[in-house]
């Protein structure tokens, strides 16, 4: 055999991987195999591969099981690491680690995004000591994505598991988008679990996709399948800039999918409705891009457009319980202001928020210290940001949805607005309960409640609070829309390079 045949081969050997030997297998659980999820997410044309060849002396492990390189994704370049499942099902040996390290150097050398195509075993145990513990192993990984948070975007498709250290991965991507029935993350599998703690349990309920995009919050987006997962990515991608030194790319502007008014909030104010109507009248037609949509439900984040501009979302959802803030929405909503606010993507808070959620289960959950992570995050955020008060703003959930003290280039506030320390029923029950619980006649009871509630209402008047500038503008329900638009215009960053801190988007 010539040179050039040997070469030949053994760079046929490694494209091909063990998709001969498992192809079928692939098949029955409907995952394509990796270099056809390269293809999905790359352009036609441009991906470069590093480390084709690793481990080629061993004809069982085609590419070491990892598939490493750069390419463009939309026309920006990106590195790309693609686990494959037919190489010992995508698990880890030291060329592996090696490969992945040598791609994650190149991307903070460079500042380019990595798009994680995660379906991987974790470690192979026979290659610990190479790849496990030293200063190139597997730690210097994590070490170098941590680095790279808030430098340029982590995007993460987890198509197969993503187990024991490897689960860390997903964890330090700013978005991971996991594959229903096929994703999944976990330190210890459920049969460790039964072994070490006697607990049995099923993959999907100590990691499967469902579970985490909707319990722990380790999972931000779930996908139908594998091209879902990567569609998701690529539009996802669209939303975010190459790295912190640029702003988002803009796109044509569109109309909103309706006008706003004020037939879009209920007549009873203590009723509930779904948030994301209202924010379908303000945003570009079909452009919300929610992140963790079915996480911490009394929240809404997402990105969207505004005039083809790009915006990050926060939205109080009274649809579910009330939009009060729990623990987890706490989380949820520092985690992707930290994220807009390290990608240079303004911010949009849509408060209609009775507060934080009171209580013994709350409290020994930590509800103070998330609630101050939600508001450090909002304080830290140096993007340009508004805060819309759409019905009420009360007790600290003004200060978690950026409220005048927290920098917000405009408070606005719509007709309905209502701002205050409490809602006028517990504000009046708080200051008055041993007068109202000594009254005996029901009638009196009732007209005294009744005006010490008016009393109350007339102290936190919302043209009381515009008169006296709390609020910069009472706008009408059709033209918050454009008053949000032009204030954003007059206040988008046109240059990052000149702010000097740079953070990265910490696991919450």
């Amino acid at each position: 055999m010539s040179e050039t045949e040997e070469l030949d081969s053994r760079i046929s050997r490694a494209l091909e991987g063990n998709q001969a030997r498992y192809g079928d297998k692939l098949a029955q659980q409907k995952k394509l195999p990796v270099r056809e999820r390269l293809s999905l997410l790359v352009d036609p044309g441009t991906f470069v591969e590093d480390g084709l060849l690793a481990n080629a002396s061993d004809p069982e492990l085609p590419a070491d099981g990892v598939i490493t390189g750069v390419g463009r994704v939309d026309g920006r370049p990106a590195c790309v690491v693609a686990n494959d499942p037919t190489v010992k099902a995508g698990s880890w040996g030291a060329r592996t680690v090696e490969k992945i390290v040598r791609m994650t150097e190149h991307a903070l050398r460079h500042e380019l995004p990595v798009f994680w195509l995660v379906d991987s075993a974790g470690a192979r145990i026979t290659d610990q000591v190479e790849m496990f513990p030293g200063r190139r192993g597997a730690g210097r990984i994590f070490a170098n994505q941590v680095r790279l948070s808030g430098v340029a975007p982590q995007i993460c498709c987890l198509f197969g598991p993503s187990a024991a250290g490897g689960a860390y991965i997903p964890s330090f991507c700013d978005v991971v988008i996991m594959v229903e029935h096929n994703g999944s993350m976990y330190l210890g599998s459920p049969r460790m679990a039964e072994e070490v703690i006697g607990e049995r349990v099923s993959l999907e309920e100590m990691g499967g996709a469902r579970m985490h995009a909707t319990v722990s919050g380790c999972g931000d987006n779930l996908a139908a399948d594998d091209a879902d997962a990567i569609e998701q990515a690529r539009l996802l991608f669209s939303y975010l800039p190459a790295s912190w030194r640029s702003v988002p790319l803009r796109s044509p502007g569109e109309a909103p999918l309706r006008t706003f008014t004020r037939a879009e909030l209920p007549d009873d104010e203590a009723a509930g409705y779904d948030v994301r109507r209202v924010i379908e009248c303000l945003v570009d037609a079909d452009s919300l891009f929610e992140i963790k949509p079915l996480f911490a439900t009394e929240l809404v984040t997402g990105f969207a457009r505004l005039e083809g501009h790009v915006i990050g979302v926060v939205a109080s959802n009274p649809a579910d319980k009330g939009g009060v803030l729990f623990v987890d929405s706490a989380d949820k909503a520092a985690r992707f202001v930290w994220m807009c606010d390290a990608y240079n993507v303004p911010l949009l808070f849509l408060a209609d928020v009775p507060g934080f959620m009171i209580g013994t289960q709350v409290e020994r959950q930590g509800i103070i210290r998330h609630g101050a992570k939600m508001v450090a995050a909002v304080t830290e955020a140096s993007v340009p940001k508004i805060c819309v008060i759409v019905r009420k703003a009360y007790g600290a959930g003004l200060y978690a949805m950026c409220g005048p003290a927290f920098d917000p280039i405009a408070t606005l506030a719509l007709p309905t607005a209502k701002i205050a320390v409490m809602g006028p029923e517990a504000a009046v029950n708080a200051v008055y309960a041993n007068r109202i619980a000594a009254i005996e006649d029901d009638d009196e009871r009732l007209r005294f409640v009744e005006e010490r509630r008016r009393d109350y209402e007339e102290d936190v008047n919302l043209y009381r609070l515009a008169g006296d500038l709390v609020i910069d503008a009472v706008v009408p329900f059709e033209r918050l829309r454009e008053e949000i638009v032009g204030r954003f215009a007059a206040a988008d960053p046109v240059d990052r390079g000149a702010v000097q801190k740079r953070h990265g988007v910490l696991p919450v």
